[in-house]
């Protein structure tokens, strides 16, 4: 993996593919497209009302791309029923690089000055794909999530990626479809022109940058291993050239938690 980097990485999520590692000290990177894919409506995202007043209530601080690479760690960590993760140190060093060109990006949720929970993912045209998420208080991840699909809609985003299905994406209304129609409508994302930081640019008002969210333990989007993503049809790629603008931003402003609510309920 010397000399895969960043910009193959890119070329690969365009293709469809999206890298995981059976070990946090395995060296080996897979190349994973599954037989069926998770995606998370961005018109249609269900909120419970729980939820809802937990995001408009804002015990959390939420910013953007402040702390990427403490988010990647925090999703890398062990944590109860997860000894193993599927962010090994290549597969950190590739997002880092991601970060740094403006393609990869957190949103983190702040307590009393500290991280307790957030995600990070990949931007690339209208398709936004969704990696890594963890949680050190309760409601942090979910609140992180609600943040970030708010954002892609203020964006002009068109796809949220998140690799597998699990029951915990099912009640935000997440749906299971096959490679076929996934790889459909990644195609139709990437005709689009989108902006991650378009919540700040498009003529939306922000808040006051705080929030909550649910959530508990550190987890991906979808499923856990490599192993699982090869059970469920993956197989590996032929690595092409990638083409990506470098010149990202940081600390970018975070919206309220009632804009955020608001900005997914007209997007319904």
């Amino acid at each position: 993996m010397s000399a895969f980097d960043a910009r193959d990485l890119i070329d690969c999520y365009a293709r469809g593919v999206f890298p995981m590692a059976d070990a946090r000290e395995d060296s080996k990177v897979f190349l994973i497209d599954p037989e069926r894919r998770g995606v998370i409506p961005l018109r249609g995202f269900h909120v419970s009302r729980r939820l809802a007043r937990t995001v408009r209530s804002e015990p959390f601080e939420v910013r953007v791309d402040t702390a990427f690479h403490q988010v990647v760690l925090e999703c890398a960590a062990s944590g109860p029923g997860r000894t193993e993760t599927w962010i090994n140190r290549p597969i950190e060093r590739l997002y880092l690089q991601l970060h740094q060109l403006g393609r990869a990006h957190s949103v983190e949720c702040w307590k009393d000055g500290q991280l307790v929970g957030g995600l990070y993912g990949v931007s690339l045209r209208g398709a936004f794909f969704g990696e890594s998420m963890f949680s050190r208080r309760t409601d942090a991840s979910k609140v992180a999530l609600v943040h970030l699909v708010a954002r892609l809609i203020a964006g002009g985003f068109v796809l949220l990626d998140a690799q597998f299905m699990t029951e915990h994406l099912r009640q935000f209304g997440a749906e299971e479809i096959a490679r076929a129609d996934y790889h459909r409508r990644l195609a139709a994302a990437l005709e689009v022109e989108a902006d991650f930081y378009g919540v700040a640019t498009g003529g939306v008002a922000l808040g006051a940058g705080s929030a909550a969210g649910l959530g508990a333990g550190s987890a991906a989007f979808g499923a856990g291993t490599a192993a699982a993503g090869a059970a469920a049809g993956g197989r590996s790629s032929n690595l092409g050239s990638g083409g990506l603008a470098a010149g990202g931003r940081t600390g970018a402003a975070a919206m309220g938690g009632a804009l955020a609510l608001q900005l997914i309920t007209q997007a319904s």
